[in-house]
């Protein structure tokens, strides 16, 4: 009886949200000295961030590919790259096209979104007859005020009940909305194409984005789940290092997450 460890294709990419308040060519800087397999652009308020040319030049330089992009659909960036949803997902995905990028992450709708709410999901697949990128639909989470919840995404935060071929699962959004991450990447199955790695222990309303290891989400459990499933998404450490001491502080967190996921993605071992 032979025991071997099965480690799954996945690339581990680090979001350029992840060295707030750097900036995204620091992020290449990191990504390149620390090892990760690529980065997925958050595209923000960072000017670099929306500039296809630069992004170019910045993963030539540093030889870091970009393997995602994830379109300005945040209450911050709602005047970034126009304010036509459409016409923002339409760009992020010739972004993709252009720097090699596989994903497209998205936000569900919000509400007062109501024409884009209304024709999302047909619009989605229109757009994926006409296009090899992936557009993965995120878990977000509903508010909570004075006991009650309050939805703002339409038609849900959860896209796991409704027809998107593909979907992220956040690992900070689920200990947000108090989701059992297990449940619903088993929901998901084949439909969960990306992941955002993080953590948080559910504090009411605060999208936290802890390292990987410090909350109370099953970010190795799933890890492990999906290298034995032989998963072959992206996996992109989506933390909070805003609150950093340091420099050097920061790169501590980003390299903690970077061996985390590569641990806990070497499978357990399985009989042959």
């Amino acid at each position: 009886m032979t025991h071997v460890i099965r480690v799954p294709n996945a690339k581990i990419a680090l979001s350029t949200a992840s060295v707030y308040p750097e900036r995204t060519p620091d992020a290449f800087e990191l990504a390149a000295r620390l090892g990760y397999d690529g980065v997925e652009i958050m595209v923000g308020a960072d000017p670099v961030s929306q500039d296809i040319d630069v992004l170019e030049r910045l993963s030539d330089h540093y030889q870091v590919p970009i393997l995602a992009v994830h379109a300005p659909c945040l209450l911050v960036t709602q005047r970034v790259w126009g304010r036509d949803p459409w016409a923002k997902l339409v760009r992020a995905q010739k972004a993709a096209e252009r720097l090699g990028a596989s994903t497209v992450v998205v936000h569900p709708p919000f509400r007062w979104q109501r024409d884009y709410a209304r024709d999302f999901e047909a619009g989605l697949a229109r757009m994926r007859e006409q296009t090899d990128v992936v557009f993965a639909v995120e878990n977000m989470f509903p508010l909570r005020a004075r006991g009650n919840k309050v939805v703002p995404y339409s038609p849900d935060w959860n896209p796991v009940d409704h027809d998107f071929p593909q979907v992220t699962l956040d690992l900070s959004h689920t200990a947000v909305s108090g989701s059992d991450a297990m449940e619903m990447a088993e929901k998901l199955g084949d439909r969960l194409a990306h992941v955002h790695l993080a953590d948080g222990v559910g504090v009411t309303n605060r999208d936290e984005h802890l390292v990987p290891g410090r909350g109370s989400q099953p970010c190795a459990p799933l890890l492990e789940r999906l290298a034995k499933a032989g998963y072959g998404g992206l996996i992109v450490l989506e933390i909070n290092t805003r609150k950093a001491a340091s420099r050097t502080e920061r790169i501590d967190d980003l390299a903690e997450g970077l061996a985390f996921a590569r641990l806990h993605l070497a499978a357990s071992p399985a009989s042959k």
